[in-house]
C-alpha cells in the first residue's frame, strides 16, 4: 500500500522559504515519476514539479527559478525547496507518485505567504 505523508508547510511572510517533504513507504521513489502540486482555493490543481525516475526535473513557469525539486533515495523521500515566495503561492501542496497504474497523493500540507 502506498502511503505519502507530506511535512514541512507553514505561515512565512514574502520572501521567505519553506522546504516541504514526503516520505514515501509502501514505495521506492527513485522508481517514480514524483511530484509536487498544489491548490489554492477556488482553483484547480495545478503541477508544481516533477523529478522522474532518471533525475530529470519539470517545473511550472511560474516557480522556475525559485523552487527545486529534489530526491533522498535512502530516506526514501522527496522534497521542495522554496524559495522567494510570493503570495500567489498559497495553497495546499500535495505529494504525487506516478508509474504505470500507480498514481497516489499524500493528505497535503498547507502553504500560506503573506503580503
Amino acid at each position: 500500500q502506498v502511503q505519502l505523508v507530506e511535512s514541512g508547510g507553514g505561515l512565512v511572510q514574502t520572501g521567505g522559504s519553506l522546504r516541504l517533504s514526503c516520505s514515501a513507504s509502501g514505495i521506492i521513489v527513485s522508481s517514480y515519476t514524483m511530484g509536487w502540486y498544489r491548490q489554492a482555493p477556488g482553483k484547480q490543481r495545478e503541477l508544481v514539479a516533477t523529478i522522474t525516475r532518471g533525475g530529470s526535473t519539470n517545473y511550472a513557469d511560474s516557480v522556475k527559478g525559485r523552487f527545486t525539486i529534489s530526491r533522498d533515495n535512502a530516506k526514501n523521500t522527496v522534497y521542495l525547496e522554496m524559495n522567494s515566495l510570493k503570495p500567489e503561492d498559497t495553497a495546499v501542496y500535495y505529494c504525487n507518485a506516478r508509474f504505470l497504474s500507480v498514481n497516489s497523493w499524500g493528505q497535503g500540507t498547507q502553504v500560506t505567504v503573506s503580503s
